[in-house]
């Protein structure tokens, strides 16, 4: 998501603004300290908690997980309104929804999961995997899902035998701090030690960066805009970020049109747009435009004209970033702010546009129920469309196809070609990108990594693995060697005629041996037992020393002339190597 930002004021005239500035650093400087010392002793704390914890089991790790899971669900709802009204973003249903999944869903998919002590092991193969916690987690909130993101970096640090350090966004504070205060109480209820979830009561650009630099933090799990996630990534300590999200959907000839518009309609206007896996445009093929265009009328779409598109795009960023008053908006606020007319009933805001880039705001990331439309001559162009807007602006993060269920070509070829973590077919991006909604095989999570494509350290939705250190305790084993011996073995002298006369019943003897043993008539004992039993038999002496590929070559040509029922190699470790060689 974009970093939230408001237009400076313009300044005063420059004596008076260094004056001004040196006074308000000086005003600032005491109360920096003071602050920067509590976050110090709120560290230290953290610690000490996290070093007690390390040592509990998984049964008293579950009971803890589910304590804190199970009370931050019954609190959801005054959660949400509480998000509602401070940040002025979302719908209070909707975040309902997201506490929900934040934690009953969570604590479904991973109550069961190891994540203390051992949690592998292979004895025959002399294996053991031990899972271990990571240690002070530093969790940077960010302003668009505040209690759900809490709630949900809360439990991954609880599973996982980690503490967590939160700093909340300065324009969701009070409800941050209460959906953590809520999972604190009852995991220490049930039993954690005290400050193992804590948080900065009075956050700020210099108190996240002092969190996120701080020696005793040993892991950050950074959900924001792309400056903050860089800067988490830039502080010197392993980061677990999501990158910026400019989801495409593609809906090709073969979509079923009231599908594909419902599902959209129903993801966009989802908590108003402020999920980052939301889709941001549509690019449709030209045989289905009209179709779904219509569609989107039908259901509650304002199309703009070209005057009000230019009114948006004039006011859609500020200072070079997302206009924060426009996030997580309604169609009808965000025509309030941009100047255009939209009735109540409208629920999306689309703007039909070609352009891909800078130069079109429109095709930027826009976190509210504002969607860009595109028209592309055919299934390819719609695919390249999609593959140019996630690179200018949504690298690695999610992509949509809407395409007929049998129609496993476009999928195969969607899916070669566009390069983001999550691609999604026939299903709404917002709730389908968090996992296990319309889907089983995403985990659920509310920070979604994005892998090197997002410029981001995972490509998975982030869960438990991501919060542990594994070792492995590997006990010494070799690989293994073995021999393949017949039947019988024939020793002492004299046992090579027994074992001759063994080949009874045989047709056709092929002798593998070396010239040595041939220009010496060793080889003649052979021979003579094979006559005496009516076998016939062809002798190959052209073994050296180090057999060589050629003198195989050589040797298997004569078998496959000859054909043999049996080969029976004469001599030293030469003759017998050449011998394994014949089929």
């Amino acid at each position: 998501p974009a970093k939230d930002a408001k237009a400076a004021p313009p300044p005063p005239p420059a004596a008076k603004a260094h004056d001004g500035a040196a006074k308000a650093d000086k005003a600032r400087e005491p109360l920096a300290d003071a602050e920067l010392g509590s976050l110090q002793k709120l560290l230290e704390r953290s610690k000490q908690a996290q070093d007690a914890y390390s040592k509990f089991t998984q049964e008293q790790v579950d009971v803890i997980f589910k304590a804190a899971a199970m009370a931050a669900n019954q609190q959801r709802i005054p959660l949400a309104k509480m998000a509602v009204e401070e940040t002025r973003m979302g719908v209070v249903e909707d975040k309902v929804i997201k506490n929900h999944f934040a934690s009953e869903y969570i604590y479904n998919r991973y109550k069961d999961e190891k994540t203390c002590g051992i949690v592998q092991q292979d004895e025959a193969g002399g294996m053991t995997k031990i899972a271990e916690p990571v240690g002070v987690v530093a969790g940077i909130v960010p302003t668009t899902n505040p209690t759900s993101t809490t709630i949900f970096k809360a439990l991954l640090c609880l599973k996982t035998r980690n503490s967590l350090v939160l700093c909340p966004h300065p324009r969701a504070r009070k409800c941050t701090i209460a959906a953590a205060r809520i999972v604190a109480e009852a995991a220490e209820a049930a039993g954690a030690p005290p400050g193992i979830v804590s948080w900065i009561e009075n956050p700020s650009m210099i108190m996240s960066q002092a969190l996120m630099k701080a020696p005793e933090v040993s892991l950050i799990l950074a959900t924001g805009g792309p400056a903050m996630v860089r800067s988490a990534y830039s502080s010197g300590h392993p980061s677990v970020g999501v990158g910026a999200g400019n989801t495409p959907a593609v809906i090709d000839e073969t979509a079923n049109v009231n599908l594909a518009v419902s599902s959209i309609l129903l993801s966009k206007t989802f908590d108003n747009g402020v999920i980052c896996s939301t889709e941001q445009s549509v690019i449709v093929v030209d045989s289905m435009y009209d179709a779904i265009r219509e569609e989107f009328v039908r259901r509650g779409a304002y199309f703009l004209n070209e005057e009000e598109k230019n009114k948006v795009r004039s006011k859609m960023f500020v200072d070079g970033r997302l206009n924060p008053d426009m996030v997580g908006q309604s169609a009808y606020g965000l025509g309030k702010l941009f100047g255009v007319n939209v009735p109540k009933r409208f629920k999306v805001l689309i703007g039909e546009i070609e352009k891909i880039g800078d130069d079109e705001p429109l095709s930027h990331e826009k976190l509210s129920p504002l969607l860009a439309m595109y028209r592309a001559p055919d299934f390819k162009a719609a695919v390249d469309m999609a593959d140019k807007l996630v690179m200018f602006a949504g690298a690695g993060h999610t992509s949509v196809l809407y395409t007929n269920q049998l129609n496993t070509a476009n999928m195969r070829y969607y899916g070669s070609v566009m390069k983001t973590v999550r691609i999604l077919v026939n299903t709404p991006a917002s709730l389908g990108a968090i996992g296990d909604v319309y889907n089983f095989h995403l985990d659920p999570s509310l920070t979604l990594g994005c892998g090197s494509w997002g410029s981001t350290s995972v490509s998975t939705n982030v869960g438990p693995a991501q919060m542990l250190n594994y070792k492995s305790l590997t006990e010494r084993r070799e690989n293994m060697l073995w021999i393949q011996l017949p039947p019988k073995v024939y020793f002492k002298p004299g046992c090579l005629e027994v074992a001759l006369r063994d080949l009874r019943g045989k047709q056709r003897a092929f002798i593998v041996t070396d010239k040595y043993l041939y220009d010496t008539g060793l080889a003649d004992k052979v021979t003579k037992v094979l006559d005496e039993i009516h076998v016939q038999h062809k002798t190959f002496s052209r073994v050296p020393p180090d057999p060589t590929l050629a003198a195989i070559r050589d040797g298997l040509e004569e078998v496959n002339d000859f054909k043999p029922d049996v080969i029976i190699a004469l001599g030293g470790g030469s003759p017998m190597d050449a011998a394994k060689r014949a089929p």
